[in-house]
This record gives structure tokens, C-alpha cells and sequence, in this order.
């Protein structure tokens, strides 16, 4: 096999490897590269417009955390190879949409469809496929929201649509994710042993999703709370407010008022 070169890309983006059947085609692909790069900026852009604007609107903010990625060349050779695709820019623009991805991490589930809702709704923003492992978690336990979006960015010369990968998680389960693949991936295990740690991780991702569920419940709790002293200061507020008014106009009819000359 030929040498393996070191790439570099646009600031902020660096590669190891760029594989040989790419490197006839370097330059485009590192634009490629740069285009998704700036799809990704757009989307974290968004999110964090809509965590002020959640923000001013429910006086919390929703978001805990925003991480970005590009796939590195190397998943993604691996991955076209897995998928029997050519090795191209043009196939790697046409067939993989997880190149650019954008991780929220929220604190509560809730907020979790909120944005997801929040982002879809906008009219620049084109959905193309979500799913739900939230509701229907992955038989490891895995929950996480995942959403394949297009946005535009816009060059010099034109205007061009690229795809994100967005994934939307609690803080609890980007717990379990990382934990989990820091533990099994690309480990050495043996089949009866990872049978019962596969098991061991399904249950702790129960007790994940049952802590997600608790905390929520105390937030509506502490909300309720908040929300009934916050209803009863306005209505005593109100109330004054209008005591006062009705004590001006008393005053103001009442026959001592002194009369205008």
C-alpha cells in the first residue's frame, strides 16, 4: 500500500489519515469537508438562538451542553467499505448523512422534544428523517433523539444544502452513552462475559431513564409551587393596584375635593 499522508484541513479541522483512494481527489475533498463544517456551525448556531429564546420564555435554559464533530477519514472509509459504496466525494456526499454532527445535551426530557419541535418548524431547516430512541430505546438500553436535518450555507458564489446528524440527550443518558462506550467498544470480550455485561448495562440504563422520569417529576413539583406564590403575589399586586385606584376616585368625587378655579 502506497503512504499514508497527514492532511491537514480548514482551522479547527485536522484528519490523520486520508486513504489513498482519496488522495487524487484531496482538494475536493477537504472542501467537502469544509462545507460540512459550516452546516455544523449553523446548526449549533440555532441551538444556542433557541436556548436564549427558551430562556426568556420559561426562565430556565434548556441546553446543558453543545458538542460538534466531523467524522474522521478513517470512519469514514471504514464505513463507505462497510456499506460496499465507492470511495468518492461525490458517493460520500450522496450516501452518508452522520459526516457533521451536532450533540445537545439537555436537562430534562421534555426540553428535549422542545427543540427538537423548536429547530424542525424553522423554514430553513428540512428534516429529513428522525428516530425516536427515547420511546423505543435500542435493546443495549440506548436513548438518545437522533435527527438527519439540511440546512443551507451560504458561499461566495452560492447557496448549497448539507446534511447534520443531531443527536438531542438528557445529561443522564450521555452518562450511560459514554460510560457504555467507553466500556465495550473495541474491546476483547468474551461472548458469556459480555452477555452479562450487556445485561448489567440494560439495567443501568433502566435506572437512568427512571432518575430522567424522577427529576422531571420534581421540576413540574418545584414549578407548581413556584408558579401558585407567583399567582398569588400578582393577584395581591393586582389587588393593591386597584385599592388604590378606587381610593383616587373616591377621593376625587368626595365633596371636599377642592374644586378647580
Amino acid at each position: 500500500m502506497e503512504e499514508i499522508k497527514e492532511v491537514k484541513f480548514a482551522p479547527g479541522l485536522t484528519a490523520d489519515i486520508l486513504f489513498v483512494e482519496l488522495q487524487s481527489q484531496g482538494r475536493e475533498y477537504l472542501r467537502l469537508m469544509s462545507y460540512y463544517s459550516s452546516a455544523m456551525l449553523e446548526v449549533e448556531t440555532k441551538f444556542k438562538v433557541l436556548n436564549i429564546e427558551f430562556s426568556n420564555k420559561f426562565d430556565r435554559n434548556p441546553i446543558e451542553n453543545i458538542e460538534t464533530r466531523l467524522k474522521k477519514p478513517r470512519s469514514i472509509y471504514e464505513k463507505m467499505n462497510r456499506l460496499g459504496l465507492p470511495i468518492s466525494v461525490d458517493a460520500i456526499e450522496k450516501n452518508l448523512n452522520d459526516i457533521a454532527g451536532v450533540r445537545v445535551i439537555c436537562s430534562f426530557v421534555d426540553d428535549i422534544y422542545k427543540l427538537a419541535d423548536m429547530l424542525a418548524v424553522q423554514d430553513d431547516v428540512y428534516v429529513v428523517r428522525t428516530k425516536d430512541y427515547i420511546k423505543n430505546p435500542k435493546e443495549s438500553g440506548y436513548r438518545s433523539l437522533h435527527m438527519i436535518v439540511e440546512v443551507p450555507i451560504f458561499l461566495s458564489n452560492e447557496k448549497r444544502y448539507m446534511r447534520v446528524e443531531v443527536q438531542l440527550r438528557t445529561i443522564a443518558m450521555d452518562f450511560w452513552a459514554s460510560l457504555e462506550h467507553k466500556l465495550r467498544y473495541k474491546k476483547d470480550i468474551p461472548a458469556e462475559t459480555a452477555d452479562a455485561i450487556a445485561r448489567q448495562l440494560q439495567d443501568c440504563a433502566e435506572v437512568v431513564a427512571r432518575t430522567d422520569k424522577q427529576m422531571y417529576d420534581i421540576r413540574k413539583q418545584i414549578e407548581a409551587s413556584g408558579g401558585s406564590a407567583r399567582m398569588r403575589l400578582f393577584k395581591s399586586a393586582y389587588s393593591n393596584a386597584e385599592n388604590s385606584i378606587s381610593c383616587t376616585r373616591r377621593i376625587s368625587c368626595s365633596p371636599e375635593s377642592p374644586s378647580k378655579t
